[in-house]
């Protein structure tokens, strides 16, 4: 028998993979989650020897996620709750904001108010930034004015140029006394162990967010923190897609970069300083005393009312997911979506086309090329549904097109760091803003409407006649689209 086995090694091996994979394959639908995901998981077990295994081992298993996410203190902490039930409309209040200006979009108000806990916060100012350029522009300037707390959080914080600059900026404030806290994603950034000791030393706490053996083999892991935010005093906040990296500066030497991101001032801070704390607990396993200067009283700055939305692994329901559905399925007159990756769910889809059906106006606005090979294709298999449903695709021509907003009816905008994919949906930690205002969103439809004339339309029978090997490719991307 061992002779055998040594003679017939490789399979052997093949059938000690599938044993596992058998066993495996088991597993994964008694833990009933997503159709998709399961079938997914099991085609790459059943078509991928060995390595099938591999992405299983790495990306598909939830252990990670009931053992290291069940951390709710910090929503549980008496400020947090003070200033919650202090902000919170109550039922009456919000009919009557429906009857004035809110219309169907409470629902959206009321989904995240009763599930989240996070209220449509009035007496804010929002700010719109286009690009990295603008967006550092205006944060350099708020660290060097800040009085008490820099917070920090970001999926891709690279010592590059601007991150060095990012650093330097920092440190002078820590050296001044301004308590400054880091937190960075360990598989996404790029940031020497150098520049993270000359930020310890200069008073700076720094922190990884979940580190990981082989970053650079496993970019892709799950639960990765793809969030950018900035909270300055806990009356600024930074929310987008605009990561701490040289490419979001448009650099000369590199390829145009289109990014949204917004700065808010006011008390809808506060829903992204308690997201801030929540991972900060986890990454440096510390319990922070959360006292009122985290949650500051705040005069009113403007006229905007704002709602923070935030999902990951520590959430009950997919948060953000949930709100732009309802979004989708209570809009009227018109859609207009920027994404770099349309790699949607089911629900997702399946609301957009009954949308547009009934006669709502939706363009969607995604990248020609992309970052990611697999990403651009499992996107183009959508394209040809989303086109028969009389949605209007754009593709940009200009560069990358990285950022992730949304605009419906006049009314509601949306800016975070959330794509139009699983990964954002269900797997990742991310937050968006939702912004209830005309003025608002009349803005960020200008700038949908100048983002297309560097885009090429795609036309439904031009699209029918693209080659049989790009239908390939896209299908068998497709066929991994919940893992990419």
């Amino acid at each position: 028998m061992l002779e055998y086995v040594q003679n017939n090694i490789f399979f052997t091996l093949i059938i000690i993979n599938y044993i596992i994979a058998i066993g495996t394959a088991f597993f994964i639908i008694l833990n009933n989650r997503n159709p998709i995901t399961t079938v997914s998981y099991i085609l790459a077990l059943v078509v991928l020897p060995f390595l099938g295994l591999l992405i299983y081992y790495f990306l598909g298993q939830e252990y990670r996620k009931d053992k290291m996410f069940k951390r709710k203190k910090v929503f549980n902490n008496e400020t947090v709750k003070k200033w919650e039930k202090k902000l919170i409309l109550n039922d009456n209040r919000l009919e009557n904001y429906e009857t004035d200006f809110l219309g169907n979009k409470v629902n959206i108000v009321k989904l995240l108010q009763n599930n989240q806990k996070k209220p449509l916060v009035f007496g804010n100012d929002v700010q719109i930034l286009i690009n990295g350029e603008k967006k550092f522009e205006a944060l350099f300037k708020d660290i060097k004015e800040a009085k008490n707390h820099i917070h920090v959080e970001y999926y891709m914080f690279n010592d590059d140029k601007i991150g060095s600059q990012f650093i330097e900026a920092l440190i002078k404030r820590a050296k001044e006394g301004i308590v400054v806290r880091v937190n960075y994603d360990y598989v996404a950034s790029a940031i020497s162990n150098k520049s993270i000791k000359k930020m310890k030393q200069a008073g700076i706490e720094i922190f990884p967010f979940m580190p990981v053996w082989f970053p650079n083999l496993t970019r892709k892991l799950n639960y990765r923190n793809h969030r950018k935010i900035v909270v300055i005093d806990g009356i600024i906040g930074y929310v987008g897609g605009v990561n701490v990296s040289d490419e979001y500066v448009n650099p000369n030497n590199t390829g145009y970069w289109r990014d949204t991101h917004t700065r808010l001032k006011g008390n809808v801070v506060k829903s992204i300083q308690s997201h801030f704390l929540l991972n900060w607990n986890f990454v440096s396993e510390q319990e922070i005393e959360i006292t009122d200067h985290y949650f500051p009283e705040v005069e009113e700055c403007g006229e905007i009312p704002v709602q923070i939305a935030a999902s990951g692994p520590d959430s009950d329901y997919p948060h953000i997911m949930e709100a732009l559905f309802t979004a989708i399925n209570g809009a009227k007159d018109f859609i207009r979506i920027t994404t770099p990756y349309f790699i949607p769910n089911d629900q997702m889809l399946t609301a957009l086309k009954t949308a547009s059906r009934r006669g709502v106006d939706i363009e969607i606005l995604i990248p020609k090329e992309g970052d990611s090979w697999a990403a651009k294709y499992a996107t183009n298999s959508y394209i040809l549904d989303l086109l028969e449903s009389g949605i209007k695709v754009y593709h940009y021509c200009k560069g990358m097109v990285h950022a992730k907003t949304m605009v419906v009816d006049g009314l509601l905008s949306t800016i975070g760091t959330s794509n139009m994919d699983y990964r954002s949906f269900e797997i990742n930690f991310e937050i968006t803003a939702l912004i209830y205002n005309k003025e608002v969103s009349a803005e960020m439809l200008h700038i949908f409407e100048d983002d297309t004339k560097h885009c090429n339309q795609v036309a439904i029978e031009e699209w029918k006649q693209r080659s049989f090997q790009e239908k390939v490719k896209e299908s068998f991307s497709r066929l991994w689209a919940p893992l990419l």
